[in-house]
This record gives structure tokens, C-alpha cells and sequence, in this order.
């Protein structure tokens, strides 16, 4: 009898450690798979409601993100080898669609889209600083069996 008492209660802390995990893990919502022309009518509308673009710089600043759509979406279906030239000619594609949207704004929109740039790329930073499970520079380290002070 003490046998199946002592067994039933193993088998009790077994599952309670078992189902004890956490098991309200977020599910990552899949991203629509949007075409470059979605994605350039996203972004424009976006910038035209942040900086209040005339009609005619909306269609300028279309043009570009559509060009810059097409060029990421060729980007990914591209073969991933060589990341490091493939970086590099990411980057100045990039500086070179900032450049033409620059020229398109006024002064004004211009501080205002630098902001907006500034803001993302702060997010962006803290975003990954936290992925970095290593990195903990920030907090003290924990002590679990501190010496004896005597």
C-alpha cells in the first residue's frame, strides 16, 4: 500500500512539473505577403499623413518607394550567397532612396522625416539589444552564493 501511495505521488509531482511549463507563449501572427505595389502605397501613405505631402511629391515619392520595393523583392528571392557585397549594395541603394526622398521634401518635411528617422532607429537598437541574450553590460552580475562577510 505504501508502495502505490508513494509511486501515485511521484507520478503527481511528475506531471505537475511536466505541465507547469509556460504554455501562453505568443504565437507570432504571420506577415501578409504584400507586392511591391502595396508596399510603396504603405509607405507613401504613411509619409503622407506624417508630413502632409502635396499631391505631386506623393506621386514623386511613390515612384521612389516603388523602385526601392521592386529592388528588396528582388533582393530576397535572390540567392544569399556573398552577404557581405550583397550588404554593402543594400546599404547604398538605401542611401540613395533617402537621398532622392530628401530631395523631393521641403526643409520643413525634411526635419520632420529626420526625426521620424531618428525615433526608428532608437527603436530599432533597443529592439535588438534586447534579442542579445549575451550582451548584459547593463545590469550587475548575479551572485548566487555571495562569500561570507567575517
Amino acid at each position: 500500500m505504501k508502495k502505490a501511495i508513494l509511486t501515485i505521488a511521484i507520478a503527481v509531482m511528475g506531471f505537475t512539473a511536466a505541465f507547469a511549463q509556460d504554455s501562453t507563449k505568443k504565437i507570432r501572427r504571420q506577415m501578409p505577403t504584400m507586392t511591391a505595389e502595396q508596399r510603396a502605397e504603405k509607405v507613401t501613405s504613411r509619409l503622407e499623413k506624417q508630413l502632409a505631402l502635396t499631391p505631386d511629391q506623393k506621386t514623386k515619392v511613390y515612384a521612389v518607394e516603388l523602385e526601392n520595393a521592386k529592388k528588396m523583392e528582388a533582393w530576397r528571392k535572390a540567392d544569399h550567397s556573398d552577404r557581405k557585397d550583397k550588404m554593402a549594395e543594400r546599404k547604398t541603394a538605401m542611401s540613395e532612396q533617402k537621398a532622392k526622398i530628401d530631395a523631393i521634401l521641403t526643409a520643413d518635411q525634411k526635419t520632420k522625416m529626420e526625426a521620424f528617422r531618428t525615433e526608428a532607429r532608437e527603436k530599432g537598437e533597443k529592439m535588438r539589444k534586447g534579442f542579445r541574450r549575451g550582451d548584459r553590460s547593463d545590469k550587475a552580475p548575479v551572485v548566487s552564493n555571495p562569500p561570507a562577510q567575517g
